[in-house]
């Protein structure tokens, strides 16, 4: 389980628009905003940041899921990544090699991370 969870940006107005707008759809929402750091959550508790690049040279992707409500969900948060003009990883679709109802869609961020939503539930 994970407590919170957070990613470094090389632009974060452009990153604070992107996951403003492809988190809405999943319900999450801006909790805490530092101006050097943004807190996302669900019920005023933020469980990812994303603040401006301090530290480190260079890239290393990060991979994070988000959950979804519903396959409707997942292809909002993907519709929403499109309109943002990012990579598109993998469109909406089952993954059967991870079990037979696993439904998610993948995107790159503006700093490149591998984002997804996903949904467990059967539609």
């Amino acid at each position: 389980m994970i407590d919170h969870f957070g990613f470094q940006c090389a632009d974060l107005t452009a990153s604070a628009a992107f996951y403003d707008a492809v988190l809405a759809p999943l319900g999450g929402e801006r909790v805490m905003d530092f101006g050097e750091a943004i807190g996302y959550g669900t019920g005023g508790r933020p469980d990812f940041w994303i603040s401006r690049q301090a530290t480190g040279d260079g890239f290393r992707e990060s991979h994070i899921a988000f959950i979804a409500p519903s396959r409707a969900a997942v292809r909002a948060f993907f519709d929403a990544a499109i309109d943002k003009g990012v990579e598109i990883l993998h469109e909406p679709r089952l993954w059967p090699e991870y079990h037979e109802s696993y439904y998610g869609g993948f995107v790159r961020d503006p700093d490149g991370n591998n984002v997804e939503a996903v949904c467990h539930t059967p539609e």
